[in-house]
């Protein structure tokens, strides 16, 4: 299936239409931001990383039960997912204290949660991604109270399958960023993509990160950093 023209571009993808109109071709960049946009830069290689990633978790938590929107892959930088209806909310599963949550609440960077904890944002760039809590969005109509709740498993149900896929790679998953989406049945998926970009991921005997951290902290090693887990991953599936 081929793409069309070009329906949007966002900080990391560029989405095409196709002669399907309930399946959309995704393309990822190398372009990489961070602070909502505020820097800007290139991670070399990126996107062939991001994409292969989000796609070969995407089939283990397809495997595990989770819907997610992937059809198929269709070469190392682009993919054929379904059509969705995002739903504007961003959620955030923690199992480590890092980043925003350690400077909001002045908890020490690597303190370990006794159990994961899960915020939810705003999906809206010009207001900052701002926190709100289930009751806001039913106010302001970007869900439903059973969609939350989907979405709240889901994410639960993620986070239990990658802790332990991550694990047997030596990786410990310190948090990360879902996004999902609406078929046109109204049934909730799994969207976006799962990759360092949108995970924190630290070597588990080094604490050493191996995601975007390093180009938002300028650590230097990214292109290395994602490399690394990519390899990690692939040397798992393989075994």
């Amino acid at each position: 299936m081929e793409k069309k023209d070009l329906l949007y571009e966002g900080k990391a993808k560029k989405v095409y239409r196709t002669d399907d109109p309930e399946v959309l071709y995704i393309a990822y960049k190398d372009d990489a931001t961070a602070f909502n946009g505020l820097k800007k830069g290139t991670i070399s290689g990126k996107g062939i990383i991001n994409n292969q990633m989000s796609n070969r978790l995407m089939q283990y938590l397809e495997s595990k039960g989770i819907p997610t929107h992937l059809i198929e892959e269709c070469n190392e930088r682009d993919t054929l997912v379904k059509r969705v209806d995002i739903v504007p909310l961003e959620v955030i599963i923690r199992n480590i204290a890092a980043g925003s949550f350690s400077k909001r609440y002045g908890v020490e960077e690597g303190t370990v949660f006794a159990e994961p904890t899960i915020e939810i944002s705003y999906k809206n760039d010009a207001l900052g991604d701002p926190l709100l809590n289930a009751y806001h969005a039913v106010a302001m109509g970007l869900a439903t109270w059973d969609e939350i709740e989907t979405i709240k498993s889901y994410a639960f149900a993620v986070n239990k399958h990658l802790s332990a896929f991550w694990k047997t790679c030596g990786v410990t998953l310190v948090d990360f960023k879902l996004e999902f989406g609406k078929l046109s049945d109204g049934s909730i998926v799994l969207a976006d993509e799962i990759s360092p970009d949108t995970c924190r991921l630290w070597d588990t005997e080094t604490k050493e990160k191996l995601d975007k951290d390093r180009f938002r902290r300028d650590l230097g090693g990214v292109e290395d950093a994602y490399a690394e887990v990519m390899k990690r991953l692939e040397e798992h599936l393989q075994q």
